[in-house]
């Protein structure tokens, strides 16, 4: 068994996020004729209908989704009409029959119940979503692993027996580390690294950093990214969310996966062995790489990314990171040891101190005080079912958004 396919010889794929910019360069490879035969049956998207509109006459799914229903009404919509209740619309686009692989580009916790579905239906799913993971690990991972049990039950060398090839990482740095780890026994492993461009801000001082404003935040140096995941570099927040998703990805120890900071985002992770030795994986920054070793995993195809030419790149340098400057790092770690009950705080409190950061209602340094008080004030000391995971979040959102900055020290 390798990479699914429908009925008609063709892998199904829905798209959940679409209009994103890891949906759009999802698109840009599986159009790129090269990543396989692929057909994409289901398109979701949130607020953006022209974009989906012109996506939808690209790839004429056979189901579209919108989650704003003003913006559902006005577009014109194929066959299978977006309903209002976006999380089931999402859901029911994920278990479709013609669905083999799911691709997650949305933010927020709004993907889980989608993932959890598409597992249990027995459906590939690659992920760009960190919510799903730093709040619900403990729920999704187990479903990848049954996946993974069930193949390796009939063939141990077939490639889908891991759960990895159930639950695909397309964050670059976890993309990077799984690459490293094919053929690889995680008991060989002693330190997973995972790499940060250090943001815009990695030279700025705690006194400037403290006036930064969304225009700088938003100019990250090397990626180009949504708004969301860009503030989230410039805190090094997105960081610690991967230091979470590690551990769960990995089933690593929370003190055997590190972060060092390399400004030329060449090298976008390591892996070190019990023998000393490192293994990277080194690419231009660009996301189309990941997104394509997902879709088509375990084989490589050629792609559209542009290639690496290390001879134009004289210097890679590495240095560990200030936490003191950036303790969003330390935040999300402390939140990761405490267990779910913390981090489903701490992933919510932190979409709602971004939007607010954006909005120009709280501070740059208002973000990490703000999540770090939802983190004490809602966490809970065992691992939440599906429904707690959810009510924790609308709860933690509302505190969040109403909270004002004068209250947090």
């Amino acid at each position: 068994m390798t990479a699914p396919k429908g009925e008609r010889g063709r892998t199904g794929v829905a798209l959940l996020g679409s209009t994103g910019s890891i949906g759009r360069q999802t698109i840009d490879v599986l159009a790129s004729g090269e990543a396989g035969d692929y057909e994409v049956v289901a398109l979701a998207a949130g607020r953006d209908a022209d974009s989906l509109s012109e996506q939808a006459q690209l790839l004429h799914p056979q189901v579209v989704s919108l989650a704003d229903p003003e913006a559902a009404r006005r577009l014109q919509l194929p066959v299978g009409a977006a309903r209002d209740d976006a999380p089931d619309a999402l859901t029911q686009m994920a278990t479709r029959d013609d669905v083999d692989l799911v691709i997650i580009a949305t933010g927020g916790v709004v993907s889980l119940r989608p993932v959890l579905a598409a597992l249990q239906a027995g459906k590939v799913v690659a992920t760009a979503n960190k919510e799903t993971l730093v709040s619900a690990g403990h729920l999704v991972m187990p479903l990848a692993q049954a996946r993974a049990d069930e193949v390796a039950a009939a063939d141990p060398s077939d490639p889908m027996g891991s759960p990895l090839a159930w639950l695909r990482p397309i964050d670059s740095e976890h993309s990077a580390i799984w690459q490293c780890l094919v053929g690889e026994d995680l008991v060989d492993v002693s330190r997973l690294i995972l790499t940060a461009s250090g943001g815009p801000f990695r030279e700025w001082s705690t006194e400037r950093m403290a006036e930064a404003r969304p225009k700088d935040a938003l100019k990250h140096p090397n990626w180009t990214m949504g708004a969301k995941i860009t503030i989230d570099s410039a805190t090094l927040m997105n960081k610690g969310l991967e230091v979470i998703e590690a551990h769960w990805l990995y089933d690593v120890p929370y003190e055997q996966v590190d972060v060092i900071v390399h400004p030329q985002s060449l090298v976008h992770s390591f892996v070190e062995f019990v023998d000393g030795s490192l293994k990277a994986q080194l690419g231009l920054p660009d996301m189309r790489i990941p997104i394509q070793y997902s879709v088509t995993y375990p084989q490589r195809r050629a792609g559209p990314a542009p290639r690496l030419d290390l001879t134009e790149h004289s210097q890679m340098t590495f240095q560990a990171p200030d936490l003191e400057r950036f303790p969003a790092i330390s935040i999300a770690r402390a939140a990761g040891a405490a267990g779910p009950g913390a981090t489903a705080a701490l992933i919510a409190a932190d979409d709602i101190a971004v939007e607010r950061f954006l909005a120009g209602e709280l501070s740059y340094p208002g973000m990490a005080r703000l999540v770090a008080a939802a983190i004490d004030r809602f966490s809970v000391d065992h691992a939440p079912a599906l429904e707690e995971l959810e009510a924790i979040d609308a709860e933690v959102r509302g505190w969040a958004r109403a909270l004002p900055e004068g209250s947090l020290v």
